[in-house]
């Protein structure tokens, strides 16, 4: 019989201890170690999959490693593309993660239909095969080489693979597979430690993609170890406000492209369109003659947009003002409405400022800073921008408006949503001699220069 070890592992880093400890030394979260039992021969075996042998395998001299064009899979889903890069590689291991019921099965099931040419193996370790029949049915794609098991264990999903012989395989969710080397209950640390080193070593030798779909805690970073991170090549996060429509798909790690890339998607009730233009969409047209309304010229990865950024200012209720941001950094925040009463002098000490993203967007592009200042004034002056009007600049801390990156690219995408004037910094690069003719551009050099040309004080 195969000799068995116990060990105490951390449920919140995964770090292991010969005996249980009150006060994890490497995360300092208490009560955190559980007991789990493993066999000795987990070192030895590899979950169920037989690799090849490497030892014929030796160390070589960098400048003779020959280079070659990454061939990547077409998911036939351009904003999915974007976000990995151009397209899935070969022997790749991603992780898809976010909050539940955002969207995440309906999405890789929706790639995986819309790859007619590709056979993929999708195993379900929460849902059943009818169910899945039954989203399939919903989002109304054409018969693909799609096969689904309901499987949990991961021994059998490589007799499945072995029999299948897919091109593609989806696992959903990484937290529900276990593996018989790990004595464990699944979703506990070792199991998804061993599982996702067991599908990483399947995936580099054989060269198949794998898709894994995690669970997120409630912080909103991926559930379990930390390791899992990095061990796959690529981390997306799946997300958005369940009560908006948006979904937001970012690269968090991504060994084969980008992590500045975004892909924006809309949940309707046949599944997930593609948002190819999102400043239409972002962009309400009820905002006319309302004060506390910014456009703020924004670019995500190689994506530039622009975005509505509202903003309220009324009078502190009990004496203590509320800050309160949604889709903005609170910190930078509090910082901008510091500079805004140091350098402009306009007294919002004793009154509650709260600001909001349109359409639930988390952006952390420092060129809205003068569309944020721009709306917590509009809204304490009680005074609406007028319509056509759209800003780009970073504000420093003396209140010099700061230049930003890529700014043809703002400047046309403004100039292609029909606005007639656009707020630029003073300090910026020459542009190429392509000039923009339908857009008046005005350079600024200080907030209080911008706030005149908009409020005329």
């Amino acid at each position: 019989m195969a000799k068995t070890k116990s060990v105490y592992v951390c449920q919140e880093c995964g770090a292991e201890s010969a005996k249980w400890i009150g006060r994890c030394p490497a995360c300092g979260a208490w009560n955190s170690y559980v007991e789990e039992v493993i066999r000795k021969e987990v070192a030895q075996k590899t979950n169920g999959y037989t690799s090849h042998d490497s030892s014929s395998s030796k160390p070589i001299r960098i400048e003779t490693v020959v280079l070659s064009n990454e061939e990547r899979m077409n998911t036939h889903s351009e904003e999915f593309n974007r976000v990995l890069g151009g397209g899935l590689v070969s022997g790749s291991l991603v992780l898809i993660g976010g909050e539940p019921g955002i969207g995440k099965s309906t999405l890789i099931l929706q790639v995986a239909l819309a790859m007619a040419d590709k056979r993929i193996l999708y195993v379900s370790g929460e849902e059943s095969v009818k169910q899945l029949k039954l989203r399939a049915d919903r989002l109304g794609k054409p018969l693909s080489a799609c096969f689904v098991i309901a499987e949990t264990s991961l021994e059998q999903i490589y007799v499945h693979i072995q029999n299948v012989q897919p091109e593609i395989v989806v696992i959903d969710s990484i937290q529900t597979i276990s593996t018989e080397w790990a004595e464990s209950s699944p979703g506990s640390i070792t199991q998804v430690r061993e599982c996702a080193a067991s599908l990483l070593k399947f995936a580099k030798e054989s060269g198949i993609p794998v898709l894994l779909i995690g669970h997120i805690t409630k912080e909103g970073t991926i559930a379990g170890p930390k390791i899992l991170e990095h061990i796959v090549d690529t981390v997306l996060q799946f997300e958005g406000d369940q009560h908006y429509m948006y979904r937001i798909l970012r690269a968090n790690k991504n060994r084969f492209g980008s992590t500045a890339e975004l892909g924006i998607f809309e949940m309707q009730h046949d599944g997930l369109r593609e948002v190819t233009n999102p400043s239409e969409l972002l962009l309400s047209q009820h905002h006319e003659g309302l004060s506390g309304v910014a456009i703020a010229a924004a670019i995500e990865g190689i994506r530039p947009f622009l975005i509505e950024v509202q903003a309220l200012v009324s009078t502190a209720a009990y004496g203590t003002p509320q800050r309160s941001a949604t889709g903005f950094d609170v910190r930078r925040m509090n910082m901008l409405l510091a500079v805004l009463e140091k350098r402009a002098g306009f007294r919002l000490a004793q009154k509650d400022v709260f600001l909001n993203i349109a359409g639930g967007l988390k952006v952390n592009d420092p060129a809205i800073d003068l569309a944020f200042m721009s709306a917590v004034l509009s809204s304490n002056l009680d005074m609406a921008i007028a319509s056509g009007v759209c800003m780009a600049g970073e504000v420093g801390l003396s209140g010099e408006i700061r230049p930003v990156n890529r700014l043809d690219q703002r400047i046309m995408e403004a100039e292609k949503l029909g606005f007639q004037r656009m707020l630029i910094p003073d300090f910026h690069p020459k542009r190429g001699e392509k000039k923009p003719t339908n857009i008046e551009v005005i350079s600024v050099r200080k907030v209080e220069d911008a706030f005149r040309i908009l409020f005329g004080k």
